[in-house]
């Protein structure tokens, strides 16, 4: 399923001058990292957040969020927020921010080293 290209944008314009952003391509849609942890990222016309796991319960009682369940179990600490869960920039802005200072307190990852072939 094609990622929605509008939220991607609004996304982007959300992480502004964020140090430490990488966009990559994954779950079938568009993943933002913050120092190689996944914050947010779009599938669909969904926002995927991440956020500390004992926060989750409470994000799935706000409008518009549901379990991240891809694989078909739910994952900790992971939500989908609909389309009317992020309508707005503020909402938006919200979101990715809580996203975002989640994804800042682990350490950073090292980068992978690539498995090319000799």
């Amino acid at each position: 399923m094609p990622y929605d290209e509008e939220l991607a944008d609004r996304v982007r314009a959300a992480l502004g001058a964020i140090r430490g952003v990488t966009e990559i391509k994954m779950f079938g849609g568009l993943c933002f990292t913050v120092r190689g942890h996944m914050a947010v990222g779009v599938t669909g016309q969904d926002l995927m957040a991440r956020l500390p796991a004992d926060e989750t319960e409470a994000a799935l009682r706000e409008g518009g969020v549901r379990p991240m369940d891809f694989t078909g179990k739910p994952m900790r600490g992971f939500v989908y927020v609909g389309p009317d869960g992020c309508a707005t920039d503020k909402a938006l802005q919200t979101w990715v921010d809580r996203s975002v200072a989640h994804a800042s307190t682990m350490p950073a990852k090292k980068p992978k080293k690539s498995k090319t072939k000799p």
